[in-house]
């Protein structure tokens, strides 16, 4: 098969990158990429000729002879590529840039700050505590969500942009998956918990999910 995705099965950024790729009804294969065995599989050196940044995901088109890190940058090539019905980022201005800064308030902001190699950063070099980690990450997941949910009050539809899937939306459920594994008070967050809810009952987003991909523990 000529596209690829390495990524891992409880990567935030790979169930974004699978989301995508299903939306846009793109056939590819799934390369598993341990993080956490004999020091993490990303470390390695097949890997990293294809990702010196030792992260995941990665892509790649061969058709295209390209290799693309960055789950953003991932999700926007295939909607420019791949013409379908589901357009993830607007063409029109403004709407386009709406969702890309929900998007990026989740992609830069939140998630990173919890992601694997902070926390284990905390653990190996502060001496954190898995449940200080824990708390850690929701703390912050709390504290981004405490604004995306005020600011979907004004534009939300069924999605966060309406009733489209979008860009935003694709950013938003992974990172409910983690404030659950984070034990965050979700019944804070109720038009995050609708729109999440409404978008788990996509198939897109029920295959994408991590424990539906095969090395899943």
């Amino acid at each position: 098969m000529s596209i690829k995705l390495y990524g891992y099965w409880r990567s935030t950024a790979s169930y974004r990158a699978r989301i995508a790729l299903n939306l846009k009804g793109v056939e590819y294969e799934y390369v598993p990429v341990n993080l956490v065995n004999d020091g993490g599989e990303q470390h390695s050196s097949e890997y990293s000729r294809l990702n010196p940044a030792h992260l995941v995901p990665t892509f790649v088109d061969e058709d295209e002879d390209i290799i693309l890190n960055q789950s953003l940058a991932i999700i926007e090539y295939l909607d420019e590529r791949y013409e379908s019905e589901h357009r993830l980022v607007p063409e029109h201005l403004t709407e386009r840039a709406r969702v890309r800064a929900l998007a990026q308030d989740i992609a830069c902001d939140i998630q990173p700050i919890g992601n694997l190699r902070v926390s284990n950063a905390l653990k190996g070099h502060f001496e954190a505590s898995q449940d200080d980690v824990a708390k850690w990450a929701a703390h912050w997941i709390a504290l981004g969500f405490d604004g995306i949910e005020k600011r979907l009050q004004t534009q939300a539809g069924k999605y966060c942009f309406d009733f489209d899937v979008t860009l935003a939306d694709i950013c938003l459920v992974p990172q409910v998956y983690n404030a659950q594994r984070f034990n965050v008070d979700m019944s804070r967050y109720p038009l995050i918990s609708k729109i999440a809810k409404n978008c788990n009952e996509l198939s897109a987003f029920e295959l994408a999910k991590p424990e539906n991909q095969k090395d899943a523990i």
